[in-house]
């Protein structure tokens, strides 16, 4: 019999809570699993919704028209619907957390904390992040994809299209849950907003007594239960809905990077599901998963950056696969070196794996191991160069058309290259030493997610508003929207670069005189939160735009709005609409007849 000590007792602590919580979990699935066999075995007649808005009944198709209002959104399966929800559900998830930042922005115009409780500070700077992520960059590009990946390889729907509501629709709720704390908090009831930052590093997450940060957990969990279930069915769907004549060879580029994206998400999302339970467990339950004399606080870094890296990419991928294919349509000339992208994308899908541990170059690792995930990090950057210069070769002598679209991308790319020049800089050691936890590695991080991911979002947004509502937005309000975008970006985020070099850390709502010279400090953080107004006033633009373009702008005369097919550039999203208008055609509203040069 081994003599009892501390690290025994927290180890059978540990596994009579894994063995409860485990007994507990089978329990409810066994219930739940009697419970829905026993409605299916009461359905006399099983009635399956299509795409098309009928009903399958038996053998027997009813076709019905959808249901109408509420009862339409709450019940559809249809991919198009369900891709409208997402966006509207990422669109509020963007100003929620854009309001977030805004607020600690204005708090950085002085160094001392006068606005913001410092407490509240670091619960919007976790709201931020969190929200951003996962909330709003992965469910606007299940937008795109819900929407746009059927139509693109000739399907009647998803795969699977009762488990792409089921993902949809566990969005909410863990939204609820991710905000829970800052919503109850002013209630004083004892729960108040997570305050570890969207890394929830142990062991400052593990020993917060805040509610807030369970109810944090849980939600995030339900959103990486959401990102699965999404990514199966768009493997299930790219792989055996494709129409007869979308082969591996044709297949679009943004359906490639969609899969990559997706079979990412497969690796990448269970093990954060099983960290963050870990992570429960060692908060409720007394395990010592994460704890100094159990496991240890870095093993919390090692698994939720083997998630983290990859997920910049399951981030970053599809926006590069719409730059990719809106490039070529106002170049007027196909995507150059086409294969090279698709093999680019497929390196950054495997690459990304293994490049972790460039987050924790500071935390005392094996110098060896070390060395090895920085040449893995460098290496990484030229799959992204070689999509780069496939753009900007696209482009070269090509007939630009600079629409919002391609204003958009062209805003990509060059945003882009400084977030991955900077990036390199991080992955070498001596500079990562120097410049880990300032805001260097805020500048370089936002330089891709808003400079990068944003960009693409707006034009993809504004390349496929014409499809989507049969009606084209106002062409100035869009250039505003970019320009005001662009130029606040740039603001923002360049000064960060100094305030890097100058040693200014992240994460703190007050910078007083012993940080370093305050007029240095004071007058970058100044100059960046101008560059945040700069950004609101251009997403109010945008938001204006859309919304007014939706119910009111000018209808769109034909199925080919962008003039494609005298460039042989005619797509397979374009060809639908346009034979979807011949079945219903649109009725002039009396508007002006002079396209997107229009409003």
């Amino acid at each position: 019999m081994f003599p009892e000590t501390p690290f025994t007792e927290c180890s059978a602590r540990r596994s009579m809570a894994i063995g409860a919580v485990s007994l507990v979990s089978t329990l409810v699935m066994g219930v739940l699993l009697v419970v829905v066999g026993s409605l299916l075995g009461r359905t006399v007649a099983w009635r399956s919704y299509t795409p098309g808005g009928g009903f399958v009944v038996g053998e027997r198709t009813d076709h019905r028209e959808k249901p109408t209002g509420l009862t339409r959104w709450l019940t559809t399966v249809d991919h198009r619907d369900i891709g409208l929800m997402y966006g509207v559900f990422a669109v509020l998830s963007f100003a929620w957390g854009g309001i977030a930042v805004t607020l600690m922005r204005t708090e950085l115009v002085t160094p001392p904390a006068d606005l913001l409780d410092p407490a509240l500070y670091n619960a919007l700077l976790t709201s931020h992040g969190i929200t951003m992520l996962f909330l709003f960059g992965t469910p606007i590009l299940a937008a795109f994809s819900n929407y746009m990946i059927p139509l693109l390889i000739g399907a009647d729907d998803m795969a699977f299209p009762r488990i792409n509501a089921i993902a949809f629709w566990l969005l909410p709720p863990g939204a609820l849950l991710i905000w829970g704390g800052l919503l109850l908090a002013p209630l004083n009831v004892g729960i108040e907003g997570a305050q570890t930052a969207w890394t929830i590093y142990t062991p400052l997450s593990v020993e917060q007594a805040n509610p807030g940060v369970d109810l944090m957990l849980l939600g995030l969990h339900l959103t990486g239960v959401s990102a699965t279930m999404g990514a199966i069915n768009f493997v299930a769907t790219i792989f055996v809905e494709r129409d007869d004549e979308v082969n591996w060879a044709n297949l679009d580029i943004f359906s490639w990077t969609v899969l990559v994206q997706s079979v990412q998400i497969i690796f990448a999302f269970p093990l954060l599901g099983s960290a963050l339970i870990m992570l429960l467990l060692d908060r409720n339950f007394g395990t010592a998963f994460f704890a100094v004399e159990g496991g240890s606080p870095i093993l919390w870094q090692h698994l939720f950056w083997f998630f983290g890296h990859p997920e910049v990419y399951i981030l970053v991928l599809p926006p590069m696969g719409l730059v990719s294919y809106i490039i070529p349509r106002f170049s007027g000339r196909k995507l150059f070196g086409f294969k090279f992208v698709v093999y680019s994308t497929l390196a950054l899908g495997v690459l990304s794996f293994g490049v972790w541990a460039h987050h924790m170059f500071s935390t005392g690792i094996d110098p060896r191991i070390r060395a090895s995930f920085m040449a893995v990090s460098i290496a990484i950057a030229v799959p992204s160069a070689v999509k780069t210069f496939n753009w900007i070769t696209t482009m070269w002598n090509g007939s630009l058309r600079l629409r919002a679209p391609m204003l958009f991308c062209i805003g990509f790319i060059a945003n882009f290259i400084i977030g991955g020049i900077t990036g390199v800089f991080e992955a070498a050691i001596p500079v990562d030493l120097v410049l880990h936890d300032t805001y260097h590695v805020v500048a370089h991080f936002h330089y891709v997610i808003m400079g990068g991911i944003a960009f693409a979002v707006f034009a993809g947004i504004y390349y496929w508003f014409p499809l989507v509502t049969g009606r084209w937005y106002q062409r100035t309000l869009a250039k505003w929207h970019f320009w005001l975008t662009m130029v606040g970006t740039n603001v923002t985020f360049f000064p960060m670069i100094m305030l890097g070099y100058g040693g200014m850390p992240r994460r703190y709502a007050s910078y007083e005189l012993s940080v370093g010279p305050v007029a240095y400090f004071a007058d970058l953080h100044q100059l960046a939160t101008l560059g945040v107004y700069l950004l609101v006033a251009g997403q109010v633009v945008f938001l204006w735009n859309v919304v007014t373009s939706w119910l009111e702008g000018v209808e769109i005369e034909s199925g080919d709005p962008w003039d494609l097919a005298e460039q042989g550039l005619l797509t397979r999203e374009w060809r639908w609409l346009d034979r979807r208008r011949d079945r219903e055609p649109a009725l002039a509203d009396g508007g002006s007849e002079d396209g997107p040069e229009g409003g």
